[in-house]
């Protein structure tokens, strides 16, 4: 062999190759690295990566999973009081809800990103299909297969190439799609289960984009209403109040509720449970324009008011307290709000600020019990939930109160450690202890101060969420549409002329296990159960 011929091409001693396979020699410029993918190539890797179904699923897991913070962390939106109260109960993670936005979660940079980034993998995942699944329902199905005797449920029936006519109008009414080839006709239907699979992911990304964009035009507020007392839909008229990213004051519909009435049904026939609440109604009067209606409002039954939905969310006791000063001037008569601290029997704790009106500034902090009853230890704790025996117990300070600070301070805590004790706790004097109606003198000649009565409050939620009607409908679409990818079935039956003889055979684009079924359904229409080729014969040509 002269020095200029090319060596043979090395013979492949790999069993699984044909035996005349030979191994093309390699280039040397590819021999050593792999090529290099340049920035276009990491580009088309990296969209590649993003838009397939794998990440899709991985990206939507975590989108659940990211949820889980904003159910378990009280949030700013919904409840800004258990915020100030979850920092205040945990000054050492109040780094790390800042740090991961968890008082935020909806609205954070990290939930952003996966929900932009899932919604970006799905159009990548749907477009593409789209258009595959249109050229598929345009085409025609695929030409007969040589050997039928591979497929599923093959078998044979009396007939010649003149009835392949019949059994073209046969498949035609069972619902196939049908083409000639030859001596053969190829049929397939299901097609709607690709198209089933491609609306459930159109309905998915519908789903997202309705929620990402439509509750940034809602809004929710929350205003706790004292008997006999109302607010307007305005954003003052809030305690608390959260828009969208889009929200418009000039939006809010012009609308006043008044509650007028709070029942609340107990248990009191049970000796396990009595106490426990059964019912709550909220009585109020509704003004629209000049119309006022009156309604009701239930926990789990909320009122639709111009286009906004009203809930019960909470209830609890407001005291009437009056403070009159040495002089007898009322320098305070309000009913103040007292936060439940046990919902069974409703024992509450409440405070009242008096910064003007008396010669020093006044601080009253104490518990309201519905039905006081005394302790072995001497307190007083609450036995039933409901005003039995109304009693309230108030501790006195003076000094700063800390409001003018600059500090916002909340309506619901007393920060006493700049205080000096007037009335219970560490102070001489024991702590106010009155009943509805009863005038206790403060210490040091400061006035007096009077237990007038007591009167139920509620928290009305009114909530817009402009994505409740298409959200509902998209999802009913989006069970549909996922019910109908699972469970029609995709295959191809096909039926050719062989002499005498019509072979007949399937094959499923997926789990199908109907099909076989289906090719013995065939087999009758066109031969009769009569004519179909015996099991133990079919099975013999096929194992050959």
């Amino acid at each position: 062999m002269s020095p200029s011929s090319s060596p043979a091409p090395e013979r492949s001693s790999d069993p699984l190759r044909p035996r005349d396979h030979f191994d093309s020699p390699v280039p040397a410029e590819r021999s050593g690295s792999g090529p290099k993918l340049g920035l276009s190539g990491w580009l088309r890797f990296g969209w590649r990566q993003l838009t397939s179904m794998r990440t899709a699923i991985v990206l939507l897991l975590l989108l659940a999973v990211g949820a889980i913070p904003g159910s378990l962390v009280p949030q700013r939106s919904s409840d800004p009081n258990g915020v100030i109260q979850v920092r205040a109960d945990n000054p050492e993670l109040v780094w790390l809800y800042d740090a991961l936005s968890l008082h935020d979660v909806y609205s954070s940079p990290w939930f952003s990103a996966i929900y932009v980034l899932l919604f970006t993998s799905l159009v990548g995942c749907v477009i593409p299909r789209l258009a595959h699944h249109w050229k598929a329902m345009r085409a025609q199905p695929p030409r007969t297969p040589s050997r039928l005797s591979r497929l599923v449920g093959f078998q044979t029936v009396a007939g010649t190439a003149s009835d392949l006519d019949r059994a073209d109008g046969v498949l035609r009414r069972l619902g196939y799609r049908t083409a000639r080839y030859g001596e053969s006709v190829s049929a397939e239907r299901g097609y709607l289960r690709e198209s089933g699979n491609l609306l459930f992911h159109i309905s998915l990304l519908a789903l997202i984009l309705v929620v990402g964009l439509g509750s940034g035009f809602g809004y929710n507020g929350q205003r706790l209403l004292v008997e006999g007392r109302g607010f307007a839909n305005s954003l003052s008229s809030y305690d608390t109040f959260s828009g969208g990213q889009w929200f418009d004051e000039a939006s809010l519909p012009p609308f006043a509720v008044q509650l007028d009435d709070l029942d609340v049904v107990y248990e009191t026939s049970n000796p396990d449970a009595i106490g426990a609440p059964l019912d709550f109604t909220a009585s109020v009067s509704v003004t629209e324009g000049d119309a006022t209606r009156e309604a009701q409002i239930k926990v789990n039954q909320p009122l639709s008011v111009a286009g906004a939905d009203l809930y019960l969310i909470s209830n609890g006791y407001a005291p009437r307290i009056s403070v009159r000063d040495a002089a007898g001037d009322v320098v305070y008569d309000e009913y103040t709000p007292f936060l439940a601290q046990d919902d069974p029997m409703m024992t509450s704790l409440g405070v009242i600020k008096l910064p003007d009106g008396l010669e020093q500034q006044l601080g009253l902090r104490g518990f309201f019990y519905p039905t006081a009853v005394p302790l072995d230890t001497g307190a007083l704790a609450s036995g039933y939930p409901d005003l039995a025996n109304p009693v309230l117990s108030l501790q006195a300070f003076t000094g700063d109160l800390g409001l003018n600070g600059g500090i916002p301070r909340s309506v619901y805590t007393l920060d006493t450690d700049e205080m000096t004790p007037l009335a219970g706790g560490d102070a001489e004097a024991g702590a106010l202890t009155m009943v509805p109606g009863q005038t206790l003198e403060l210490p040091d000649g400061l006035g007096s101060i009077t237990f007038e009565d007591v009167r139920r409050y509620g928290v009305i939620d009114v909530h817009v969420d402009h994505t409740q009607t298409p959200v509902f409908w998209i999802t009913m679409v989006l069970v549909g549409s996922l019910l109908g990818s699972l469970l029609i079935p995709r295959r191809r039956l096909w039926v050719k002329a062989v002499g005498d003889r019509l072979e007949l055979a399937g094959l499923a684009r997926g789990e199908d296990p109907t099909l076989e079924r289906a090719v013995d359904d065939l087999a009758k229409r066109l031969g009769g159960a009569d004519a179909a080729e015996p099991t133990a014969e079919r099975e013999r040509r096929i194992d050959s």
